[in-house]
């Protein structure tokens, strides 16, 4: 029998699995449900790499998917793990083919989805029950339509997304000892995603912020090969002070970075939404995709924002005329985005969180 939306559930579980940056936005669903309904039991079938960052959160029960085991190897795993498990409710969270087969293991009264708007491969035929409101809003946003498809209007806007003791020993001594910008320069590797900016334009806003903030350098990333280029150019091209952890870091000793940082600069990332979940200003490098969808949530004022401009000149439409969620696959796009661009932005992230301005050079 569906759920009673008017009565807390007995049992919720949530169906998300990837990737960084949407899994951070499930944290503040996560507290609000803990907060709001406390008997309601929290289970989470999330990814392996994303279960690295989440997996402390307190009062959730997690079930963890390893792509390692192959698509049908994992359905077949998940469903030996829920196999005497049934949910009052389902929050199917995530549009995919992959997420869709796994929902198949995850018996539940009701199961709540996408609506047709931004359902993707045949979600629908996998849940019975929309989120409500409008579709055109901020993946944060939209999670949060899905309590509200459970009966829960509530939202409590905090992360919290623990960082252990050991994540915070790993990066001790490694960071510089004066207030620093943290940039991660590069998004993940997909096909035809197009996010990264030069680092050219990443080291004169680097020198930019050591000359007039005195503010260091701290370089974060993964392990991949245009990483590691990008931060040895960037590093090659500012006098500020580097910390160079690209690639030197877990998942928690990035947070425990971020979390120390200054301010943050980057494109649309896992990174950029984990520093919006420390509380640390962000900068974002926004041209292929859209802010207001993708934006580091509490920090879009601070967008470097050209995606209307790379829109337009890819298909010649505003935003309001394209499908929500629509990228843009021009290699070049991020060249829409200038210095000046960026510095602004900058400039009035640390003036509204009280860094003073030096001006004229840094000192040693």
């Amino acid at each position: 029998m569906p759920q009673d939306p008017s009565t807390p559930p007995r049992s919720i579980c949530l169906l998300r699995l990837s990737a960084i940056g949407d899994c951070s936005h499930v944290a503040p669903v996560v507290h609000t449900l803990r907060e709001h309904w406390p008997e309601t039991a929290i289970t989470w079938v999330v990814g392996k790499t994303e279960y690295r960052l989440v997996g402390d959160l307190p009062g959730v029960e997690f079930i963890v998917v390893d792509k390692g085991d192959g698509l049908f190897g994992a359905v077949r795993k998940l469903r030996g793990e829920l196999a005497d498990r049934h949910f009052d409710v389902l929050l199917h969270m995530q549009a995919s083919w992959r997420a869709n087969l796994l929902s198949t293991a995850i018996r539940a009264d009701t199961r709540i989805g996408f609506d047709r708007p931004r359902a993707r491969n045949g979600q629908w035929w996998f849940t019975h029950r929309p989120i409500p409101g409008p579709a055109r809003v901020h993946v944060l946003d939209g999670f949060f339509q899905f309590l509200q498809a459970a009966g829960l209007d509530a939202r409590t806007l905090r992360w919290d997304l623990p960082v252990p003791a050991e994540a915070e020993a790993e990066v001790a001594g490694r960071l510089p000892a004066r207030p620093f910008l943290a940039i991660s320069p590069c998004s993940s590797i997909r096909a035809r995603n197009f996010r990264n900016w030069s680092a050219t334009q990443y080291a004169a806003v680097a020198e930019y912020a050591y000359q007039e903030y005195g503010l260091a350098l701290a370089l974060t990333g993964g392990p991949t090969a245009l990483e590691r280029e990008y931060a040895d150019a960037i590093a090659a091209a500012t006098s500020a002070p580097v910390a160079d952890l690209v690639g030197r870091t877990s998942l928690k000793g990035l947070l425990a970075v971020l979390q120390q940082a200054t301010v943050f600069v980057g494109p649309d990332s896992g990174p950029l939404h984990l520093a919006n979940a420390s509380g640390v200003p962000v900068v974002g490098l926004y041209a292929t995709s859209n802010p207001q969808r993708t934006g580091p949530y509490l920090n879009l004022e601070y967008v470097a924002n050209r995606y209307p401009e790379a829109l337009k000149a890819e298909l010649g439409r505003p935003v309001e005329s394209v499908r929500w969620g629509r990228r843009v696959r021009n290699p070049e796009a991020m060249d829409w985005i200038s210095v000046a661009d960026v510095v602004e932005r900058l400039d009035a992230a640390l003036a509204d969180h009280g860094v003073p301005r030096r001006g004229g050079a840094a000192d040693g």
